[in-house]
């Protein structure tokens, strides 16, 4: 199965303040603030939503296509994925911008300061599924994640003119979209892909009911976080799965990417909405032990061993089959 993930590409660089922000500030001189904090750690880490579901995919034995926008300076990012079994081929290179970038500071007492510098990521817009589709002899699924939004509805336009199907996660865009852009995002979509409150805010800000939802999309899949994931669909059918058990709650960074990798893969193996979101679940909770988006290891017999205590032998068994080496 040709999976392409449309997203945006970015790096984070995580900076750590050993005193208070709130101690630097006068009150009466807010209006003209001017400060330089003295930070202790950096952390440089991959990020973005498209890079982090393929890394998964690719970790799972896919071959999944990267479609997004990023700078020159892409060089070394674009090596990491190709090693873990991505093909980036279809990334546009900006001439005139950097690859998007968050910046965040934290103090000792967990506030943050932060920027996040668009960069690259605005020309995603400018990319055309359909070449991507006939040097690859087509497009089986696009999962289109949080992107510049021009781009997301381009995106989803072009795969409902062209036929290709398509699974809807517009997530963190969510907040700055209108009721008019979700409903674009989301209409003729095979899956959508949000969280609980995601689910709400949709709901909200489209208009649409639940069912209203169920009748434009094949087949809805809400993360419930420590509860795991519920799966309607139009049918009227429900799927629930729980969470693998966790070693450790690390960082929840990137977990919903993960969660997406894993699904994808049991969609593109054929086996059964439950058995997507048990793969799903799994590779959700090995990002949750671990400090980075794409940090985690997937060794095939660890894997399958907690796989199989959480979710039974059986399952495990059918995983197994298509499980690399």
């Amino acid at each position: 199965m040709r999976i392409a993930v449309t997203g945006s590409i970015a790096t984070d660089h995580l900076m750590t303040f050993p005193g208070r922000f709130a101690d630097q500030l006068v009150a009466d001189q807010l209006h003209t603030v001017s400060l330089s904090f003295l930070v202790d750690t950096l952390d440089v880490r991959r990020g973005g939503v498209g890079p982090n579901i393929c890394f998964g995919l690719g970790l799972l034995g896919l071959r999944p296509l990267l479609v997004g926008a990023a700078g020159p300076d892409f060089d070394e990012y674009r090596s990491w994925l190709e090693r873990h079994g991505v093909d980036t081929s279809p990334v546009l290179i900006s001439e005139l911008r950097h690859t998007a970038r968050f910046v965040c500071t934290t103090d000792a007492d967990h506030n943050q300061i932060a920027s996040f510098y668009t960069g690259a990521m605005a020309e995603a817009r400018n990319i055309e599924l359909k070449p991507v589709a006939d040097r690859f002899d087509g497009l089986d699924m696009v999962l289109i994640g949080a992107d510049d939004p021009a781009a997301m509805v381009r995106h989803t336009q072009e795969c409902r003119d062209r036929g290709y199907a398509f699974a809807a996660d517009p997530s963190q865009q969510l907040a700055r979209m209108s009721g008019d852009e979700i409903r674009e995002l989301i209409d003729g979509a095979e899956y959508l892909f949000t969280n609980e409150y995601e689910a709400a805010l949709t709901q909200t800000k489209t208009g649409w009911s639940a069912d209203d939802i169920l009748q434009r999309v094949g087949t809805r899949v809400t993360t419930l976080g420590a509860r795991g994931v519920r799966i309607d669909r139009r049918d009227g059918t429900t799927i629930e799965v729980g969470c693998a058990e966790e070693k450790a709650k690390v960082d929840p960074t990137g977990v919903g990417d993960a969660f997406r990798a894993g699904f994808m893969a049991g969609v593109s193996w054929e086996l059964g909405l439950e058995r997507a979101a048990q793969i799903g679940c799994m590779l959700a909770t090995l990002v949750i032990e671990t400090l980075g988006t794409q940090e985690y290891e997937l060794r095939r017999g660890h894997f399958l061993e907690r796989f199989s205590k959480a979710y039974g032998d059986t399952a495990a068994a059918e995983v197994q089959e298509h499980l690399g080496g």
